[in-house]
């Protein structure tokens, strides 16, 4: 265990501000201590001799050595209490009372004392805001709560108490229990990345589940997370929104991120399984907790019940998983012990008047199967079969062969002493065949993520100090913008451009064309004008005769449009063939928890309607670029659809990690567009850039 071990196995417990009084919160607290916890449970309250009949102390100097004091005295008290208890040499504090940075200014003063106290004195604090925390293994309930969790394998926390306290109702209902549970409140000290980190050591945590609305630090919460889940999985329901990237940035990428796709992208990262919902939270993780992994994706089902077993069928279709493709050896098996009107094909059919010994025969010869790497048992009630029984052969099966077993015995009370006979083994029994593929299929990805090998980010030979210097022109802008006349920045991180230069005369705008062979492209470049072809900013297949007459033309329309916008110039560039290619957005947007989110995706005009786009946070390598190109719908448009001429995807692929470094190497880039990066056959070339600065940060 780590540094947190004391909070969740302390010998004694205080409780200050415990009371007798009827309703009390306090005394709720020590009701639930003193009904169950092993250890010494020592009231804290100057006004009573005793409470409860426990012997009451008026403060912590005057009390026994304290291991985990729970505080729940009057907000304004607070302060004075947790001082009290630090100069009492108290390491480890529960804050259940209310009143702090949820309720505004004054609050949040409160809270930022609290955290200056915890600091100076090297606290572990819990809440404040808190319902509590719980500690199976000895009966510690230092919650409010109304039920205390049944022991288990499971730890659980969450930024709800409300949650908690349904939650735990509910999983006492169906046999679920816990090892520790946390209610992480306004998390003023303690996080949820500190709970992960304590879990991760802790032997008998097989699972970490958690409720979470935000995330304080995406970043350290991603790399304790992806060294947790090389041995232990995390699954986690993530509600809410946080600020971040709520209101429209002013780049494409900024636009499309948004706070949701950075979580996304950060859990993903971090190898934690994301639920959509509670009962997927619970399903998870049940088959997290008591199964093997499985060796292969293929899945073996076995069924009394035509109608199930389709259904069966059809969630594994759904999921990551594939139905085993049984051997011949494995069919003739199966012919030979299942009667005629049986299908030995998966799924398996062993039709409605099955016995145990049918069923048992069947998994047994569907689990020696080299393709079947788990399998499902799907069982309708009937007169001829036990649930009992069943249970009883599908454990003795796993076990044989150690592979991953669910099972999906239907029915109400007939199952409900089979169910938890399965549970006491570490099967999980659902009532939905899909709640049990997913079950399943959560396996299947945990086996994935801790098998990941480290992505290790390329490193590029690239000028860091042109590109410095190059940052650094938005220190003399109005604003912090720069545009297409910075183009040279992703030169410098090897990035290709076509050939051009930014002019401001339109005589300098035609000599610049006679040295590109060909027509040309001229395009308005204002740090103000945002979409340059919709105000008629651009001209294309410009011959060098006409480029006098275009750059006067755009620059006329760009003041029409915009009278007060900055014109800094036109850029001539050579025109590129684009039949053949196919026009990419790279990109990335700074997220405040979780920093450089890069976002490639089908560019042009065609990025904000068809939201065509994969997302990563950086620093990636190229296993993680390659990923993020396979994952667009658009796809097989670079890699040569229809008899196109496949694109450069390695230069694609390489583009993207040369921005990665690029943003990793320079935290001040906070926004940044490459759009469109035009692949085609011959290689990559980014067209046009767009990007913010906080010059602060340079």
């Amino acid at each position: 265990m780590g540094r947190l071990s004391e909070l969740f196995d302390p010998e004694t417990v205080a409780v200050v501000g415990a009371t007798d009084r009827e309703g009390a919160v306090g005394r709720a607290i020590l009701e639930n201590l003193r009904d169950q916890f092993v250890g010494r449970v020592v009231p804290i309250n100057p006004t009573r001799e005793e409470v409860l009949g426990l012997e009451c102390y008026p403060d912590a100097s005057s009390a026994p050595p304290i291991d985990l004091a729970v505080v729940v005295v009057p907000s304004e008290v607070v302060i004075e209490s947790i001082r009290d208890l630090a100069e009492a040499g108290t390491e480890n504090v529960v804050v259940i009372t209310a009143g702090f940075a949820e309720t505004g200014s004054k609050g949040a003063e409160r809270e930022r004392r609290l955290r200056k106290i915890a600091a100076e004195n090297d606290l572990n604090v819990v809440g404040p805001n808190s319902l509590g925390i719980m500690a199976t293994a000895t009966g510690m309930n230092a919650t409010f709560g109304p039920e205390s969790a049944l022991e288990g394998p499971i730890s659980f926390m969450s930024q709800s108490g409300a949650f908690i306290t349904a939650v735990i109702d509910w999983a006492n209902d169906q046999g679920i229990g816990f090892r520790d549970v946390v209610s992480l409140g306004n998390k003023a000290v303690l996080d949820e990345t500190d709970f992960v980190r304590e879990w991760g050591d802790d032997p008998h945590t097989d699972v970490i589940i958690g409720y979470l609305e935000d995330v304080d630090d995406g970043q350290e919460f991603v790399d304790a997370a992806r060294e947790v889940t090389d041995d232990t999985p995390i699954v986690v329901v993530k509600s809410g929104r946080t600020d971040a990237g709520a209101q429209a940035a002013s780049s494409h990428t900024g636009a499309i991120a948004g706070s949701e796709r950075a979580y996304e992208a950060g859990l993903d990262r971090a190898g934690i399984i994301r639920a959509h919902s509670v009962q997927e939270l619970f399903d998870y993780a049940r088959a997290l907790s008591g199964l093997p992994e499985p060796e292969t994706d293929g899945v073996a089902v076995v069924t009394n019940a035509g109608g199930p077993g389709v259904l069966t069928t059809d969630a594994v279709g759904d999921s990551s998983l594939e139905m085993a493709d049984f051997t011949d050896e494995t069919i003739a098996a199966l012919a030979k012990v299942m009667p005629d009107e049986a299908n030995v094909y998966n799924p398996i059919d062993a039709i409605g008047d099955a016995d145990v010994d049918r069923f048992g025969e069947a998994l047994d010869i569907a689990l020696e199967d080299p393709t079947v790497g788990s399998a499902v048992v799907v069982a309708a009630p009937t007169a001829v079969l036990s649930y009992d029984d069943l249970a009883e052969t599908v454990i003795l099966k796993r076990e044989a062969h150690d592979t991953p077993v669910v099972t999906c015995l239907m029915g109400g009370k007939r199952a409900r002493d089979a169910e938890a006979t399965l549970r006491e083994s570490g099967i999980p029994n659902y009532f939905d065949p899909s709640r049990a593929v997913s079950g399943l299929d959560a396996l299947a990805r945990f086996s994935e993520i801790h098998e990941r090998t480290a992505d290790v980010p390329t490193t590029f030979d690239v000028d860091r100090e042109r590109a410095r210097a190059i940052l650094e022109r938005a220190t003399r802008r109005d604003d912090n913008r720069l545009g297409v006349e910075s183009m040279d920045l992703l030169e410098a991180y090897g990035i290709p451009t076509p050939a051009g230069e930014i002019v401001d005369d339109p005589v300098r705008a035609q000599d610049v064309a006679d040295s590109i062979d060909g027509d040309v492209v001229l395009k308005i470049v204002s740090p103000d004008i945002s979409h340059k072809s919709d105000i008629g900013g651009v001209k294309v297949g410009v011959a060098t005769d006409d480029v006098y007459d275009a750059y006067e033309d755009v620059v006329s329309r760009a003041r029409t449009y915009q009278p007060d916008a900055s014109i800094i110039g036109v850029q001539v560039q050579e025109m590129l063939d684009l039949e053949a290619a196919t026009e990419t957005i790279v990109g990335m947007n700074r997220d405040p928890q979780f920093g450089p989110l890069l976002l490639f995706g089908l560019g042009g005009i065609f990025v904000e309607i068809l939201e065509d786009t994969s997302v990563r946070v950086a620093p990636i390598g190229e296993d993680e670029a390659r990923e993020m190109v396979d994952e667009i719908r658009a796809a097989p448009l670079l890699r040569g659809a229809r008899g196109r001429e496949p694109a450069d995807v390695d230069g694609v692929v390489e583009t993207i990690q040369r921005l990665s470094q690029l943003v990793s190497d320079f935290p001040a880039i906070l926004e940044l567009d490459v759009n469109p990066l035009v692949a085609g056959p011959d290689g990559v070339q980014a067209i046009d850039l767009r990007l913010t600065v906080d010059t602060e940060e340079l």
